[in-house]
C-alpha cells in the first residue's frame, strides 16, 4: 500500500493539498507561510474511476453532488449534504438503495466518479458522437516556398489523423484573408477579407452568407449535420474530415506563397490578427457549446491591420524585452487590447486558440498570449516548420492512442466548499465566469470573484491551483465529530475527443486543527 502511495501520491482524486489539516481561524491561517491551496488535475485518467451512466443527484440548496461523505437515512430515503447540511429526498429511481445496495457515488472508495451526460443525442444512433469537435486551420502564406511545403505536409498528415466525424475548416492569410469553401469541391472557391481593417463577428457571418441563420442552428449529429446545416450554410466551410480530406489535399497542393509584392527593405504584409478574428467569427456559426480549436500556423510578425507588432519598414526592429519594460513598444498596448477582445469572444464561444510559430524573428507571442492562455491553448515555437520540434509536437496534437494528449473541449470547473472556506481564485488555463456565492473571498488571486471557471481547452495533464481563505475569526463552537472535518468538491464538465459530454466529480475531506492543542500543522 505504501509503495502504491509513493507511485501515485494524489491517488484516484488527483488532488494535492499544501496542508492536509487546516487552522480554524483566519488569524491562524495568516501565520502559515505556505497558503491554503489545492492543486488538481481535473481530468487525469485513472483506471479505478467508475463511469456512471446517469445524471448526478444535486443538493437543492448548494448544488453539491451526492458523494461518499453524505450521511444517508436508508429507511426515510434521505441524504444530508456534507457542505450545507440540507436534507434531500432521493428521487424515485433511487428507491431500491440500501446499505447493501449502494449507487456508485456512495461507495467510500469512490471519492471521484465520472458521469456520462446526454446532450443532443441522435435517436437513430445511440453510439454517435453528440457534439463533433471542430478544427479550423489558419495558415500563414507569407513565407518562403520551402517553409510552406513543410507546413502543408504537416497539415495533410494531421487531417489524416483526425477522427472521421471531426469538422474541419481552412483559412489562409497573407496581405488578405481567404476563407476556403470546402463544401464546393468542383472548383476552388474562397471568400476574401481585407487585412487592414478590423472585422466584427457579425460582418464575418454576413459576408460569408451565414447571416442570422448562422446564429441559431439547432442540430444534432450525424443525421441532422447533413440536412440541418444545409439551411445555415455552415457545411460549406466546416465538413467532416472524412468528407473533405481529398478537397483539402487538393487545396494545399494548389496553395502558393502570398503573391502580394513586397518592396525592397520592407517586411511582407501579414494580417495575423484579422485572420484569427475571421476564424473566430466563422466558428461563431457553430453550436455555441461545440468544442473547437483554431490551429494558427504563423511564420512571422503581424505587420498589417489589428494585432500589428511592428511596421513594414525593415529599418525598424521588432520590440525587445527592454522595450516592453521601458514602455517603448509603440504597437504593444493596442495589439494586446485587440487580442484581449478576441480572447473574450473565444471564451464566450468556448473555443481554443493554438499557436504554432516558426520564424527566426519574433511573431508576437507576447501580444497573443492572453488569447492562448485564457482559452487553454498550446504554444509551440520552432526555428523551422521542417524542424522536429514542430513536426513531432504538431503530430502529438492529433494522434490517438498511448501518446495522445487527450485533448478535450468546452470544460467548466465548479467548486463547492464547507462553510467558512472562501475561494480566492484559480491559477491555470481558465477564465472566471463571475459566478458569485457565499464561498467567494474578498481577496482575488489569479482568476477570482467566482466559484465557476471556463476551460475552453484541457487535456489529461492540465493542472490548476486553487487558493483558499477562511472567513471565521473565532473558533467554531459547534460540537461533534462532524465539525472536525471540512469538505471540498470539484466538478469538471467537458466534451471528450469523441464528442461525448462528461462530468467528473471529486470530493475530498481534510481535518481542522486546533492551534491551542497543537502548534504544528502538517
Amino acid at each position: 500500500m505504501s509503495e502504491m502511495a509513493n507511485m501515485d501520491p494524489e491517488g484516484i482524486d488527483a488532488v494535492r493539498m499544501t496542508w492536509n489539516v487546516w487552522p480554524r481561524t483566519k488569524v491562524e491561517a495568516s501565520k502559515c507561510v505556505i497558503p491554503l491551496a489545492a492543486s488538481i488535475a481535473p481530468i487525469r485518467p485513472h483506471t479505478d474511476i467508475p463511469m456512471l451512466p446517469y445524471a448526478p443527484l444535486r443538493c437543492k440548496t448548494c448544488s453539491a453532488v451526492l458523494n461518499a461523505f453524505a450521511r444517508v437515512d436508508f429507511m426515510a430515503k434521505i441524504w444530508i449534504c456534507p457542505f450545507c447540511y440540507q436534507r434531500n429526498h432521493f428521487p424515485p429511481h433511487y428507491a431500491m438503495i440500501s446499505e447493501t445496495n449502494l449507487p456508485g457515488e456512495l461507495y467510500p472508495q469512490y471519492t471521484t466518479v465520472q458521469y456520462a451526460l446526454q446532450s443532443f443525442p441522435d435517436p437513430n444512433n445511440s453510439n454517435a458522437p453528440q457534439l463533433p469537435p471542430v478544427f479550423v486551420f489558419v495558415l500563414d502564406t507569407c513565407m518562403i516556398e520551402e517553409e510552406l511545403e513543410f507546413v502543408k505536409s504537416a497539415m495533410k498528415q494531421a487531417i489524416g489523423l483526425l477522427p472521421e466525424h471531426a469538422l474541419v475548416g481552412f483559412v489562409s492569410f497573407g496581405t488578405q484573408v481567404q476563407v476556403h469553401e470546402l463544401g464546393f469541391s468542383d472548383m476552388s472557391k474562397v471568400y476574401v477579407f481585407r487585412g487592414s481593417k478590423e472585422i466584427s463577428r457579425e460582418q464575418v457571418l454576413e459576408q460569408l452568407g451565414l447571416g442570422s441563420a448562422g446564429r441559431r442552428p439547432t442540430v444534432g449529429y450525424p443525421k441532422v449535420l447533413q440536412n440541418g446545416y444545409t439551411n445555415t450554410g455552415v457545411n460549406r466551410f466546416l465538413l467532416p474530415a472524412s468528407d473533405c480530406e481529398y478537397t483539402l489535399d487538393t487545396l494545399l497542393d494548389e496553395l502558393q506563397t502570398d503573391q502580394w509584392p513586397v518592396q525592397a527593405g520592407h517586411r511582407a504584409s501579414r494580417c495575423t490578427g484579422v485572420a484569427l478574428s475571421v476564424s473566430a467569427g466563422l466558428l461563431a456559426a457553430c453550436l455555441p457549446g461545440t468544442g473547437a480549436r483554431i490551429i494558427a500556423l504563423v511564420g512571422g510578425p503581424c505587420t498589417e491591420g489589428p494585432g500589428t507588432i511592428v511596421s513594414k519598414d525593415l529599418s525598424e526592429p521588432v520590440r525587445s524585452h527592454k522595450d516592453l519594460d521601458k514602455d517603448a513598444a509603440p504597437y504593444f498596448k493596442k495589439a494586446v487590447k485587440f487580442y484581449d477582445s478576441l480572447a473574450k469572444q473565444l471564451v464566450s464561444q468556448g473555443h481554443v486558440l493554438d499557436l504554432f510559430a516558426s520564424a527566426l524573428d519574433q511573431v508576437g507571442v507576447a501580444e497573443m498570449k492572453v488569447a492562448v492562455e485564457r482559452t487553454g491553448g498550446l504554444v509551440v515555437l520552432a526555428e523551422s516548420f521542417g524542424h522536429s520540434v514542430f513536426k513531432d509536437s504538431f503530430k502529438r496534437v492529433f494522434e490517438d492512442g498511448e501518446h495522445s494528449l487527450g485533448l478535450c473541449f468546452s470544460g467548466m470547473l465548479e467548486i463547492n466548499c464547507s462553510k467558512d472556506i472562501k475561494i480566492q481564485g484559480v491559477i491555470g488555463p481558465c477564465t472566471s465566469l463571475e459566478k458569485k456565492g457565499p464561498n467567494v473571498a474578498d481577496t482575488v488571486i489569479g482568476e477570482g470573484n467566482t466559484t465557476a471557471w471556463k476551460m475552453c481547452g484541457l487535456n489529461k495533464s492540465t493542472s490548476l491551483t486553487v487558493l483558499f481563505d477562511l472567513s471565521s475569526t473565532e473558533r467554531s463552537n459547534v460540537p461533534g465529530a462532524a465539525n472536525s472535518q471540512f469538505y471540498l468538491q470539484f466538478l469538471t464538465s467537458y466534451q471528450d475527443p469523441e464528442g461525448k459530454t462528461m462530468l467528473r466529480v471529486t470530493t475530498v475531506t481534510r481535518q481542522w486543527v486546533d492551534s491551542t492543542v497543537s502548534s504544528e500543522v502538517c
